[in-house]
């Protein structure tokens, strides 16, 4: 999720009386919770922050090989969902082994209902696919290593 829309939906619920909001988006779910404690009368108040955030894990993409030198990764330009295909039941952009150019698509990122075309930055054999359709992936994120 966007980091402005994040910080604008925090904002509205520290500043009306609605003291839960869980929104699930094709990235992840976001639950935002105000606080509230109720301190007994012989204690001192405790600040609170006015609101907090658990959002769902993104698990991170395994390293590369130590002994690869001439490996490098292709990485996410954008926030958004990852996709290996233009459809479901499609075949794969690039599958492990491909030979790829640089300019070629090779990935789908969804971004705020947008399926934007990722092409490889540059030419080589891809090695190893870093994300599963469908996974939610960040800025800089690798998604495949390609030698």
């Amino acid at each position: 999720m966007d980091l402005r829309k994040l910080k604008t939906l925090i904002d509205l619920v520290s500043d009306s009386n609605v003291s839960e909001l869980e929104i699930t988006e094709a990235e992840g779910k976001v639950r935002i919770v105000k606080a509230t404690v109720a301190a007994p009368a012989h204690q001192q108040p405790v600040a609170v922050a006015p609101a907090s955030v658990i959002a769902a894990p993104v698990p991170a993409p395994e390293p590369a090989s130590v002994e690869a030198v001439t490996e490098q990764f292709v990485k996410s330009p954008m926030v958004g969902t990852f996709y290996r295909s233009a459809s479901p039941g499609a075949k794969p952009f690039a599958e492990v082994g491909d030979a790829i150019r640089s300019g070629e698509t090779i990935c789908i990122i969804e971004a705020m209902k947008i399926l934007n075309e990722i092409e490889a930055d540059k030419s080589g054999t891809i090695v190893r696919v870093l994300c599963e359709n469908g996974q939610a992936v960040e800025y800089g994120q690798p998604l495949f290593l390609i030698e």
